[in-house]
């Protein structure tokens, strides 16, 4: 487990596996990030499925890059099998902030699934 700290100052123990996809995601790094999935990973984002790390590492890098997104980390609960991680994201895009559950399946250190929704949908 990985501590990070909220907006609050509240500190939130993360997976390794999620704690790295975090930290990729914000300094844009695709090699980083990319090891963080799994070989048959799977992420369904805006209704939309990517299958692979290349796939699901360009996918969030693009997204994020262009609307210079930022994530604020509020929460992170186990359910299910599943660890939730809930966060607000920033950016230039419409709808920002907006909360969204990141829901990730972990298996054998790697992100085997992640399917990013509303929160609390």
């Amino acid at each position: 487990m990985r501590n990070v700290l909220s907006s609050n100052g509240r500190s939130i123990p993360l997976p390794q596996p999620i704690a790295a996809f975090y930290h990729a995601s914000d300094v844009y790094d695709n090699a980083l990030l990319a090891g963080c999935f799994a070989a048959d990973a799977v992420l369904v984002d805006e209704g939309k499925e990517y299958h692979g790390p290349e796939a699901v590492s360009g996918h969030i890098l693009e997204a994020n890059r262009d609307a210079k997104v930022m994530t604020e980390i509020a929460d992170c609960v186990e359910k299910n099998g599943d660890t939730i991680v809930t966060a607000t994201l920033f950016g230039n895009f419409e709808g920002s902030p907006i909360p969204l559950d990141f829901l990730f399946n972990l298996e054998n250190g790697k992100i085997k699934a992640l399917n990013i929704v509303l929160a609390g949908k």
